[in-house]
């Protein structure tokens, strides 16, 4: 495609990323409303993180990988704007991975992440009808900067036995309109990293939207996205990890990598209509989720993501059982081999997805939508099994350590130290190093929110395997299932084979 626009450049760097997050935003924690996320010990790190992202969009040694220039001129993240081609889905996958190398992928929720629904509205945004005017405004804004995006679309888990309608007061439910705007209430979750995001975006997931009812649910039938200071919106954020990390030697992921989770409070707050795509709209609510393309693309994002924290863990795992002297056993080095073929299985997913695509929105391609549902279900399943392997082979030996940094400054436990938790030609400080690492990874509070993460940021587990199945039906792919059984059965029948080469003389 020839792009004839004129080039501009208004990607966020890493300063004038954090200066845009001390716009008066509402995040209570602790007790306490947080003036700036940017500044507070439970949010610095991480900010400082993701503005690393943002530094390596103008740095001369990726530039080039991540970036990308869009048809209205605006220079972009590969994966902040559709893909036309094969080619330009691998670019984009190639991008992902670059920001996912540059945090072991342990951000889960890295901007490229909801760029994957952003991006659609350029193309899509006809769909939207009365607003799609709103939603090719909100893909030039966030494809321009590489605005840092967030989603809610769960429920509280209050009352879900009943109807969304009887449980108005905790569901997102539109209070009023005006000429302004709408004003809504209610609350949404999971917000993964919202205090550290620019907007959001609020809708309802694919399984909810389903059960809505025309005549009954008008109320609560929204998509829009709003600004992370809106009047009215406030995040109450989760424990902090990275506010209890004792030091980097003793937490070094979860001292700059913790996406602290939150609940979005919507208390009558202001959206103004600008910012609105569906409105009151039953049936357009529950068909924006397949419509929009978010489903094919996200799923790319999150095993991009995935295969790099894989990466990661055949390292440390690589790194341990050296530190143990356990690397010649047969058994260790099958263990390392499952999780080689775990990485090297949804790295091929991904590459499949993006070699075969199938067409999306208007002129734009989308990741093979049966391999994006396949890897959703492998994702979600996976770790559980790493956790499996780690707790196996390295057996207690993370649990082999010292209490703090500290103890391997005081000068009375430096000779004990050295030689009783030495490893295998590893000298006790590193070997010590290594394991604190290896304990934030899987042992922590942090890895504990990792694994529940990997389990259930896509959604209902019993929903993605109905997805699977749906678009199996979907695509005549079940249709084809079906009928090489039908084959094999009519090969034969009770009086013996149908089919000449088996026939007997």
């Amino acid at each position: 495609m020839t792009n004839t626009a004129v080039e501009t450049n208004n990607l966020f760097t890493g300063a004038s990323y954090l200066e845009s997050l001390d716009d008066g935003r509402e995040v209570w924690f602790d007790g306490e409303r947080i003036r700036n996320v940017t500044t507070h010990p439970a949010f610095r790190n991480a900010a400082r993180s993701v503005a690393r992202l943002y530094d390596a969009l103008h740095d001369n040694n990726t530039r080039d990988t991540l970036t990308t220039v869009d048809e209205f001129g605006h220079r972009t993240h590969h994966f902040f704007k559709p893909s036309y081609s094969a080619g330009e889905l691998g670019q984009a996958r190639d991008a992902i991975a670059v920001w996912q190398r540059m945090t072991y992928g342990w951000m889960g929720r890295t901007p490229d992440y909801k760029a994957a629904f952003m991006a659609q509205l350029a193309e899509g945004h006809a769909f939207y009808g009365e607003y799609a005017d709103n939603a090719l405004a909100w893909y030039k804004r966030a494809a321009s900067t590489c605005l840092f995006m967030n989603h809610v679309l769960i429920d509280p888990p209050v009352d879900r036995g009943k109807a969304r309608a009887e449980v108005r007061d905790v569901y997102v439910t539109v209070n009023r309109e005006d000429d302004r705007g709408i004003y809504v209430s209610g609350a949404k979750m999971v917000a993964t990293g919202s205090a550290l995001t620019h907007a959001t975006f609020v809708a309802v997931n694919s399984g909810v939207a389903a059960r809505m009812q025309v005549g009954r649910d008008e109320d609560m039938a929204l998509v829009f996205i709003t600004d992370m200071n809106a009047p009215g919106l406030k995040l109450i954020s989760r424990p902090s990890y990275e506010l209890n990390a004792r030091s980097p030697f003793d937490a070094p992921l979860a001292s700059r990598f913790d996406e602290n989770d939150a609940v979005i409070i919507f208390d009558n707050a202001f959206v103004p209509w600008e910012n609105v795509l569906i409105y009151r709209d039953v049936e357009r609510t529950a068909g924006f989720y397949a419509g929009s393309g978010f489903f094919n693309r996200f799923n790319l994002q999150s095993a991009v993501r995935l295969a790099i924290k894989l990466e990661f863990c055949i390292g440390l795992m690589l790194r341990g059982t050296a530190a143990s002297g356990t690397t010649e056993f047969r058994g260790v080095q099958a263990a390392v081999g499952e999780l080689v073929g775990m990485r090297d299985m949804l790295w091929g997913m991904t590459t499949a997805m993006v070699t075969d695509p199938e067409p999306g929105i208007g002129r734009s391609v989308l990741p093979k939508i049966q391999v994006a549902a396949a890897s959703r279900i492998f994702g979600t399943n996976a770790w559980d099994r790493v956790r499996a392997v780690f707790e196996t082979i390295l057996a207690g030996a993370p649990s082999f350590t010292v209490s703090s940094v500290a103890d391997l400054e005081q000068p009375e436990l430096t000779d004990i130290i050295n030689q009783y938790f030495r490893g295998t030609d590893t000298p006790a400080p590193q070997r010590l190093k290594l394991f604190k690492l290896i304990w934030d990874a899987l042992y922590s509070e942090f890895a504990g929110r990792h694994a529940l993460y990997e389990r259930n940021y896509a959604g209902n587990q019993e929903q993605q395997r109905l997805d699977a199945l749906r678009f199996a039906e979907m695509r005549g792919d079940a249709d084809r299932y079906r009928a090489l059984v039908d084959q094999c059965m009519a090969d034969y029948d009770n009086s013996g084979w149908r089919v000449e080469h088996l026939r007997q003389p």
